[in-house]
């Protein structure tokens, strides 16, 4: 049975169109240990995952991604040009994992963050709590299909 993954993403540096465009992408970048657990340790694939766009006009749900895959070390963290480069880790002991998503689907308009709010299936979800920050957070099968339903009902602004 599959679970269920909420990721966050920028749109600026990578929305759900570009992973429509490019089918499958590695989610790299996560340097948080706990986001990086859920990926290496608990994600699988077959999972499906509700792409969150953030730090965007306006932040919501954008579509759905499925894991596919298993958990690989983050190349970012191996390159000294890169923002993400962590020289405590090693090729033999990468402290950085990802996976990698391949597009399922994206909505005809992003379920807002206030619709997410005011839902009443999804006052429990992990992404919506006050303080939560995390970039990769589990859902609830029911809080996978609520936001589903909301999509298909949303009142949200056209991408």
């Amino acid at each position: 049975m599959p679970s269920y993954w909420l990721c966050k993403t920028e749109p600026s540096v990578y929305s759900i169109a570009d992973l429509r465009r490019d089918g499958v992408t590695g989610w790299e970048c996560i340097r948080n240990y706990q986001a990086r657990n859920f990926m290496r340790d608990s994600m699988s694939p077959g999972d499906r995952v509700l792409i969150y766009h953030s730090n965007a006009e306006p932040t919501g749900v954008a579509g759905v991604a499925e894991v596919v895959g298993e958990a690989r070390a983050d190349p970012t963290q191996f390159d000294p040009k890169s923002e993400y480069h962590d020289p405590k880790s090693t090729r033999t002991a990468p402290r950085w994992m990802m996976r990698d998503l391949k597009f399922v689907e994206c909505f005809t308009q992003v379920v807002e963050l206030e619709e997410l709010r005011a839902a009443a299936a999804l006052q429990s979800m992990v992404a919506l709590q006050k303080g939560n920050r995390l970039s990769v957070t589990p859902v609830t099968a029911a809080e996978f299909a609520a936001v589903l339903q909301l999509a298909k009902s949303s009142k949200g602004r056209k991408r």
